[in-house]
């Protein structure tokens, strides 16, 4: 076990010429993490209109930043009389969107919807209020909130006499009832010299306020115990049989249900990823090793999440010294390697049980097959091959359960992270006044 604050990565020669000297995971190695870091790879789109309080914006940047956002900018025509495009862009990495004439498509704004995962206005001033309320797309950022389905949330700055008015307070309780987050303001003094409310709430706050509202508590207080990347099944000391597999899916997963309140121990194949903040990664190479870590987890689990490419066959006798390369033909004996998701599926007192299947045809089909056979609640298909599904940062999901199916259109693979923990949430509460039986186990198994 590594110590809490150590390295959880060792140097070792790695089995590819390629890799060799790379840093490396290896397992099994059981590393703790720090508290939960919410908005680290998720897409904050900020807005900035014209106002004094415009230069904390740079600084909310920063921090965002900091704290492993993706952040993009669209300004005010007014902004732009407070603080400068050139540095937002300098501290994003991103091109600054000031008005109409930097959507050189016609179509970026759209594709700024899009992308954003939430949108937060800082600061958002009288008037750009009166625009979201009355759904008004006359300037470029009222047109991408108006054409986002993300979340939006709102820091108002403005004089404390502007911020009492009843136009504003209508406009505000408008916001809120269509679900907008107002953030703020706070009291204080103003730049005009009164004191009261109007100040912008300071970026440290803002930037808690949005990683909170990344937060949930559809899982909390489960226990999730989920797989991913490949398995290594050594052929000889400097050759494996392996699956494709990035593990992108399956980190992705951990940080969705960390994020839904979940307490997550990640069992994880060698992969060249970070381990999702405030979640336990279990380090493993092999399925053997693999079938093992997972089945001390089970005591306690609530939810068991098999997305990792777990090699069919192993070789039977693997040689112990290097296979010499010989001219002529040679055979190896394989041995099938024990199904960890239906070991699971199998167990007396076992939890929920999710599993993949990657398909290159007869998705449905196949995924239906696979559910029944293994006796689990929920398969999530995908097909592959062809670019799709493998070491892509998007994908798409077909779920399959006893009485439904749901089509998870192509995303981003944190987005159908989201979605999956979601629909998985949903499954649970209502199975979770009805245990799964052994009957139910037999009904359902091959």
């Amino acid at each position: 076990m590594i110590p809490p604050g150590k390295p959880n990565h060792v140097t070792l020669a790695c089995r590819c010429k390629a890799g060799r000297g790379r840093p490396f995971p290896v397992g099994p190695v059981l590393v703790h993490f720090p508290a939960m870091n919410n908005l680290s790879q998720k897409r904050i789109l900020l807005g900035v209109c014209g106002g004094v309080a415009a230069y904390k914006s740079a600084e909310l940047v920063r921090r965002l930043r900091a704290d492993g956002a993706l952040v993009r900018v669209v300004m005010t025509a007014a902004a732009s009389e407070f603080i400068t495009a050139r540095t937002f862009q300098a501290l994003t990495g991103e091109p600054v969107f000031s008005g109409w004439s930097d959507d050189r498509t016609g179509m970026d704004h759209i594709e700024l919807a899009r992308w954003a995962d939430r949108i937060l206005i800082a600061p958002a001033t009288a008037d750009s209020l009166a625009r979201l309320a009355h759904g008004r797309a006359d300037d470029l950022l009222a047109a991408v909130c108006l054409a986002s389905e993300a979340p939006l949330m709102v820091a108002p700055a403005m004089n404390r006499a502007m911020w009492r008015h009843a136009a504003t307070r209508d406009n505000v309780e408008l916001l809120r009832r269509r679900g907008v987050q107002i953030c703020g303001p706070a009291d204080g003094e103003q730049a005009c010299g009164e004191v009261g409310p109007g100040r912008m709430l300071e970026p440290q706050v803002l930037a808690q306020s949005l990683s909170d509202a990344f937060s949930s508590a559809l899982l909390g207080g489960l226990k999730v115990v989920i797989t991913a990347g490949p398995t290594r099944e050594p052929l000889d000391p400097v050759r494996f049989l392996s699956n494709r597999s990035s593990g992108k899916m399956g980190y992705a997963i951990a940080r969705a249900a960390r994020e839904a309140g979940a307490s997550v121990e990640l069992v994880s194949g060698p992969v060249l990823l970070d381990a999702p903040p405030g979640v336990q990664r279990i380090m493993v190479e092999s399925g053997r090793e693999m079938l093992a870590a997972v089945l001390e987890r089970m005591t306690d689990c609530d939810l068991f999440i098999a997305t990792a490419a777990v090699a069919d066959y192993r070789p039977a006798r693997p040689a112990q010294q290097k296979i010499k390369k010989q001219a002529a033909d040679t055979s190896l004996q394989l041995e099938p390697v024990t199904d960890i998701l239906a070991t699971v599926a199998a167990l007396d007192h076992r939890p929920f049980c999710v599993g993949f299947a990657a398909e290159t045809e007869q998705l449905e089909q196949y995924a239906q097959k696979k559910r029944l056979h293994k006796g689990v609640e929920l398969i999530a298909a995908n097909r592959v091959g062809n670019g799709r599904g493998f070491e892509s940062d998007d994908n798409e999901l077909l779920l399959v359960w006893e009485g439904g199916t749901c089509w998870l259109p192509k995303e981003s693979k944190t987005r159908l992270a989201h979605q999956l923990i979601e629909r998985v949430a949903s499954l649970y509460a209502q199975r979770s006044n009805q245990p799964i039986s052994s009957e139910y186990h037999a009904k359902h198994s091959a």
